[in-house]
């Protein structure tokens, strides 16, 4: 798409904040429509915002990997 390297590094900074935006947010929405709907606050949405902490976690894991590959 981009041939100049900082455009490239732009993207992939732009695709990991939106990867982790994503990763964070969806199960905390999600353990929030739960607990709305079993009537269960706020038990779900600790949950929710458990799973989304291991999932930001995974994506820095991920991150740190990809670190020591380019150098």
């Amino acid at each position: 798409m981009f041939k100049d390297p900082v455009h490239k590094k732009y993207l992939e900074y732009i695709g990991l904040g939106a990867e982790i935006a994503v990763a964070l947010s969806v199960p905390i929405l999600a353990g929030y429509w739960a607990d709305s709907f079993f009537d269960t606050s706020p038990i779900l949405l600790l949950a929710g915002i458990g799973v989304g902490i291991v999932m930001m976690l995974g994506i820095f894991s991920k991150v740190i990997r990809n670190m020591g590959k380019m150098d």
